[in-house]
């Protein structure tokens, strides 16, 4: 059984920092791409980003802002969110699939997520 549990979320100005965490457990962590994606209300489900092993993918709108990073002794997945903006606001998931390709495609694992609100 997999669970994923997010933590980190709140109230932030724009141009701040914020880091999300999201805690794995289930099969061995090497086994898995954990990802994260953001919903903000009426709007669709967005990749932010994806990381197996060393390996990091990232969607457009966050490349060059947010790292994700992974610690595998902790089974934990980060999100260091920098310069955020008042369109970073959203609900953040975390998820996980098995190790197959590093992309924003066929997660089927999900965390409850946690709310991020960005104040300009």
């Amino acid at each position: 059984q997999v669970y994923l549990t997010e933590s980190g979320g709140g109230l932030v100005q724009a141009g701040d920092s914020m880091r999300l965490s999201c805690v794995f457990s289930g099969p061995p962590f090497s086994t898995v791409i954990i990802g994260w994606f953001r919903q903000a209300p009426g709007k669709e489900r967005e990749f932010v980003a994806a990381i197996r092993g060393r390996g990091t993918a990232y969607g457009n709108s966050v490349s060059g802002r947010f790292t994700i990073s992974r610690d595998n002794d902790k089974k934990t997945v980060y999100l260091q969110m920098n310069r955020v903006q008042p369109d970073d606001t959203g609900v953040y998931f975390c998820a996980a699939k098995k190790n197959v390709l590093l992309d924003d495609m066929g997660y089927d694992h999900w965390g409850q997520g946690t709310q991020v609100t960005v104040s300009s």
